[in-house]
């Protein structure tokens, strides 16, 4: 193995600066992670960076699959809108108007 590889990337050590929870999507930087389980303040826990989740969108919004999909940490959910939002990924599937979820391949 090559003396400067460090570790897998899927999973990434995270320092919570509030308590999140398991599931829970948190911002690194400008990508966002899924924690793996609860996070205590000033603690480091297991977040996802990769793989497809179902996260909460914008209910109005339209989503085709392959839609570039950001993170809107007000409101904690996805919207199709750039904006000062964070990429987050692209939609796994298609998500309709209505619909409060919509399945979303992470930081790809």
């Amino acid at each position: 193995m090559a003396k400067n590889y460090v570790q897998d990337g899927e999973v990434l050590s995270f320092t919570a600066i509030t308590a999140v929870s398991s599931g829970a999507v948190v911002v690194i930087g400008k990508r966002i992670g899924i924690a793996l389980g609860d996070i205590a303040v000033g603690q480091s826990g297991p977040v996802q960076v990769t793989d497809v989740w179902q996260l909460p969108k914008l209910t109005t919004d339209v989503v085709a699959q392959g839609d570039l999909l950001y993170w809107d940490a007000g409101n904690n959910r996805l919207t199709t809108t750039v904006g000062s939002n964070i990429l987050a990924g692209y939609a796994a599937y298609a998500a309709g108007n209505g619909a409060g979820t919509v399945n979303i391949k992470i930081n790809a």
